[in-house]
């Protein structure tokens, strides 16, 4: 007998024969009326298959989890985790795969907009060893859309080109796709170079692999959405920029340190439209610095706080007033070191400009690490 058990998920003990061959995976966020049925779809198109499904839900506020723990307890199939403190797709489906052994993995979302029925000849493929990786496509012959806007077309279309900058020459029509199947061999030899940003796991996979795995596609229409909102907003652009930029320059330099720099140019222009605002008002030019400094720095933390550590988001008046009061001291040190660095380079006759650029990159270093730590620790 052989108990399985994940943080927040619901336990069974099962024999090693009932062992499953397919898992899928399932990541939610309120999608609590989307259960039931897709449950009731896998049962039809799975029907011979052992199989087991694993929603990996981020907290939700809708009543899924309740609902989840209602499935669970009546079918033994079904299982579980529950993340608090942390959100993303793309994280949620790895830490799903990472409970369980099955050699197969399908990836799919709960909003019934994929077609389930597709998940019997992906395995097939598998089973036959005729492809490592099977992709749903919406872009082969056959496949469509459903009802997207122009807007949301052309916007999946650029994101497509640009995945070519990680693709390292693959040729497939739709690594968006957020419905895939892989072989358990497979996952594990990119987990540990994946980045899990954002939304798009398939391609953070497919970039993470080696040129010789085997990809196929078989294409499927896009559904309409039947029950819950679309999980779409203003940052899933930056979310995928992030992706890609993690792939193509992660190795040398944190992604999310080059999104604190850019937010810190952003401040150092804030800084100097309020210092010549105030200024040309008659302030003295040490009170003009002073507020420009403080104005600045406010507005950095608050950018920070929307965009550089969106997935560690300080909410609320308390937590967000001890944030701020934390980034202004970490902030002060940094001034002082970068101040400090570049006056002792200076005196070392140093060029005055290599000076100043060795106490900038002190000075957002220190910024970088003590905020994260400080700030944006994760509780």
């Amino acid at each position: 007998m052989t108990t399985i058990a994940a943080p927040g998920a619901c336990v069974e003990t099962i024999t090693q024969s009932a062992t499953p061959e397919l898992v899928v995976v399932v990541p939610t966020f309120n999608e609590r009326d989307n259960l039931v049925p897709l449950l009731e779809k896998l049962e039809r198109t799975l029907d011979g298959v052992r199989w087991e499904i694993v929603f990996v839900d981020d907290d939700s506020t809708d009543g899924t989890v309740r609902a989840l723990e209602e499935v669970c307890s009546a079918d033994r199939r079904v299982r579980s985790v529950r993340r608090l403190g942390r959100r993303g797709l793309a994280s949620a489906v790895v830490e799903g795969i990472q409970t369980n052994f099955a050699p197969f993995i399908a990836v799919m979302d709960a909003d019934l907009q994929h077609d389930e029925r597709l998940l019997g000849p992906m395995l097939n493929i598998l089973r036959k060893d005729d492809a490592d990786v099977v992709i749903g496509s919406r872009y082969l012959a056959g496949g469509g859309l459903g009802d997207w806007s122009n807007a949301r077309r052309t916007m999946s279309a650029v994101a497509t080109e640009l995945s070519r900058l990680v693709l390292r020459g693959r040729d497939v029509t739709d690594p968006m796709s957020g419905f895939f199947m892989l072989k358990r061999s497979v996952f594990d030899a990119a987990v540990r170079r994946l980045s899990q940003e954002g939304y798009k796991i398939l391609l953070d996979i497919l970039a993470s692999l080696p040129a010789s795995v085997r990809i196929k596609e078989v294409p499927y229409v896009f559904g309409l959405r039947q029950h819950g909102e679309s999980k779409l907003d203003s940052l899933v652009a930056l979310d995928y920029l992030t992706l890609l930029l993690d792939k193509l320059v992660g190795r040398w330099v944190p992604v999310r340190f080059l999104m604190f720099t850019a937010v810190g140019s952003i401040g150092v222009a804030l800084h100097m439209a309020v210092l010549a605002a105030v200024h040309h008002l008659g302030a003295p030019f040490l009170r003009a610095q002073i507020a420009a400094t403080v104005v600045a720095i406010g507005g950095n933390f608050f950018l920070n706080n929307a965009l550089t550590y969106r997935d560690k988001r300080l909410k609320g008046l308390g937590p967000v007033l001890l944030g701020l009061l934390s980034f202004y001291a970490v902030c002060s040190v940094g001034a002082v070191a970068n101040v400090g660095i570049a006056d002792f380079l200076f005196v070392q006759d140093y060029d005055w400009w290599v000076s100043g650029i060795c106490g900038i990159v002190v000075g957002a270093v220190w910024n970088y690490a003590m905020s994260s730590l400080f700030t944006w620790r994760r509780t």
